[in-house]
């Protein structure tokens, strides 16, 4: 162990560590979870530690040598050379104050390796003089978050989406022509056709794939300038634009410096507002994957309209059982989705005067709402969606005996009459069509233009002349 000096005394710290004194206090303090700081928060913090030495080196406020060093030291932290350096829980100081200070001392401890000091001499680096020059954690540590948060949905969830939205659209084209049975309070209602369902499937996709393009832009607004309440003291007038457009040509993602610094540092509503985005796409994943569930189930005793891909066996007891599960597993992210949102929604109230206090709990569970859900759209769609078939002998038979096909005779009939002739073949186990025949109520020619189920599936009314006063045997 070596011996650390911070402002309250004395510290021991791991020979071979890259952190301090800080960093140390922090994990003796907040032996909570065992669950860190996410590796996308740490990266952003070291590309804005990064930004900001040349920054200020341009600026005439750091030596050009110390500025060179802590950017190689850095690089090296965003390339991930140093994550076993980054121990300290979720659940610590609520600006996280603790992460930030872990990134500066990582980064001055290894600058000052690279410039042939040691570990914990803070010379001739310093992690707060040098490395955090011209930040807080309260600016620092916000727009950390929204780089993470941003580069997440880009490099994970809208890809998946955009894969989501390709296999969907395939398969409502394919199963355009395939007429089924349509179904409404789970009871059967006017045919429909697959391709159709699956436009409807198609579309919700293309909804959540809007929603999150669109909430990206909240985020790309950056505390950076603000210092510790959004004053800008201590800080260069030109620091916060000058190390966000360097932030902004690494990364080729529009994030510029916040109009408001105050709103920026002491609330988090634009990362709820993304919670929420994840939270409706996960209530749009649970209706088509239940969708697909139930009209995959059987496959002799249930719906049986889709034969979904088998990919392991689904009884420990019952062979050859085969279960929906990639379904299961969507759905199951997607309820996890609903709950870190509400914990994102309550801990989006806690920005109290100029500072929020649950910045680690909002990015930790808004980065893993957005990997889940990046995994999951994923599997779903390779592992079940792309390998979908249609069991259209199953499908006809179920359209020419719904009993919803009545409806087709109103315009004709009238409701009542036909809502006689619905209850009548119910009654007799026979079809809508069979007793609209027998009874004489129309001819045989004029129902075969009536009960042209493709027909059924897209907007008209039956032209056959009003009947009046039918009356059943």
């Amino acid at each position: 162990m070596r011996i650390e000096r911070d402002s309250m005394g004395d510290v021991y710290v791991p020979e071979d560590a890259l952190f301090g004194a800080q960093t140390m206090r922090a994990i003796e303090n907040f032996s909570i979870s065992g669950h860190r700081i996410p590796r996308e928060v740490i990266r952003a913090l070291a590309v804005i530690k990064s930004a900001a030495a040349r920054v200020n080196s341009d600026l005439g406020l750091i030596d050009y040598e110390l500025a060179e060093a802590i950017v190689t030291a850095a690089e090296e932290v965003i390339k991930g050379k140093h994550d076993t350096q980054f121990p300290v829980d979720i659940f610590q100081t609520g600006s996280g104050t603790s992460t930030n200070m872990n990134v500066n001392e990582v980064i001055a401890n290894r600058a000052n390796m690279l410039l042939g000091g040691t570990p914990g001499d803070k010379r001739p680096v310093h992690p707060n003089d040098h490395v955090n020059l011209g930040q807080s954690s309260n600016d620092a540590f916000p727009s950390a978050m929204h780089m993470a948060a941003v580069e997440a949905m880009r490099s994970k969830l809208i890809p998946s989406l955009k894969l989501s939205i390709e296999t969907i659209k395939k398969k409502s084209e394919e199963f355009d022509d395939i007429i089924k049975v349509g179904r409404t309070h789970l009871q059967d209602a006017v045919p429909i056709r697959m391709g159709q369902v699956f436009s409807g499937y198609l579309f919700q996709m293309d909804e959540g794939l809007r929603w999150t393009e669109s909430v990206m832009e909240d985020l790309y607004p950056l505390a950076l300038g603000g210092t510790a309440v959004g004053t800008g003291l201590n800080t260069h007038p030109m620091f916060g634009a000058r190390t966000i457009a360097l932030i902004r040509d690494r990364t080729g993602i529009p994030f510029r410096e916040s109009p408001n610094h105050f709103a920026a540092q002491a609330s988090q509503d634009p990362l709820v507002r993304t919670s929420g985005v994840m939270r409706d796409l996960a209530v749009a994943l649970i209706k088509i994957a239940n969708d697909v569930r139930w009209l995959g189930s059987g496959p002799r005793s249930g719906l049986g309209e889709l034969s979904l891909p088998a990919v392991q066996p689904g009884s420990s007891i019952m062979p050859g059982k085969v279960n929906p599960v990639i379904a299961e597993s969507l759905i199951m992210v997607c309820v996890q989705v609903m709950g870190m949102d509400a914990a994102v929604s309550m801990a989006g109230t806690w920005g109290a005067f100029e500072l929020h206090t649950m910045l680690p709990l909002i990015i930790y569970d808004i980065l893993f709402m957005i990997h889940i859900l990046g995994n999951a759209i994923r599997n779903f769609t390779v592992k079940l969606v792309s390998g979908i078939t249609v069991r259209t002998d199953m499908l006809r038979h179920m359209a020419d005996n719904s009993l919803g096909l009545a409806v087709v005779l109103a315009p004709t009939i009238g409701y009542d009459a036909a809502a006689k002739v619905a209850y009548k073949a119910s009654s007799e186990g026979k079809t809508v069509r069979e007793i609209a025949l027998a009874e004489g109520i129309i001819d045989e020619r004029s129902l075969d233009a009536l009960f042209s189920l493709r027909s059924l599936t897209e907007p008209g009314i039956p032209r056959i002349p009003r009947i009046q006063d039918v009356k059943l045997g």
